[in-house]
């Protein structure tokens, strides 16, 4: 399904439509895209961070973890190299300077691995909330937890490159621009010794492609966000279905 332009409507309609894509999302992990020792919750707080989507991974129940997967048996764990190329990759040591010592744990006592954030107006409302975003996103990485950004929303003052943008010069220092005729993004952070990021630019009317959720360092699953887009905007009332399809 191409996608929307969402100015055409109020902040609060996208809102709605956001809550019904994180529960396909999550749905979709749980329907067997994630290895058995692994499963998604909805908003859920991490770090202080409250991202849309987390994925865990199942602690043994004899006191230690389950085993992470080393081949391709587990349901939907790819150990190939995804289809969307890297875009660029750093080292560490710009978090090392930067971070403080917080440990990102869940209260089940499960291991958070892999967060899903689909960005909203209110994460690019003011400096402080665009602040708070960047940094816990440079938390995450630097505790080792994967990430998957999704940002529908044009750049603004506060982010001129978009939240992948703000979150690049946040954790390298260097500049990234968006193509001029690509100003939303999908993005997907691989958290290993380098952070090693997937950029996929697109415009309004374009498909959201497959991104990859990493589980662990060279390992994913697909995530399905075009079928799983597809589906939410299918629950958003006609009225505003029509104003957003509209010509």
């Amino acid at each position: 399904m191409p996608v929307h332009d969402w100015t055409r409507v109020d902040a609060g309609i996208f809102h709605d439509f956001h809550h019904a894509w994180i529960e396909e999302i999550k749905r979709a992990l749980n329907s067997g895209l994630l290895p058995d020792d692994y499963y998604a919750l909805a908003e859920q707080r991490s770090a202080g961070f409250g991202p849309d989507v987390l994925t865990l991974q199942t602690v043994d129940p004899a006191g230690g973890e389950s085993p992470m997967a080393t081949d391709a048996g587990g349901a939907g764990l790819l150990l190939a190299p995804p289809t969307i190329p890297v875009t660029a990759e750093t080292d560490l040591e710009y978090f090392r300077r930067k971070q403080s010592s917080v440990v990102v744990r869940h209260a089940s006592g499960d291991h958070v691995v892999a967060c899903v954030e689909i960005v909203s107006l209110g994460n690019k409302s003011s400096r402080r909330a665009l602040r708070m975003f960047v940094e816990k996103v440079s938390e995450l990485l630097h505790r080792g937890i994967h990430l998957v950004v999704v940002d529908l929303h044009p750049p603004g003052r506060l982010d001129p490159n978009g939240i992948h943008g703000a979150v690049w010069e946040e954790i390298t220092g260097d500049i990234f621009e968006l193509p001029v005729n690509a100003r939303l993004a999908q993005a997907a952070y691989e958290a290993d010794i380098v952070v090693r990021t997937y950029v996929k630019p697109l415009a309004v009317g374009e498909t959201l492609s497959e991104m990859p959720l990493f589980l662990q360092p060279k390992a994913h699953v697909p995530l399905p966000l075009d079928m799983t887009y597809e589906r939410a905007f299918g629950a958003v009332p006609k009225r505003w279905r029509n104003m957003l399809t509209a010509g």
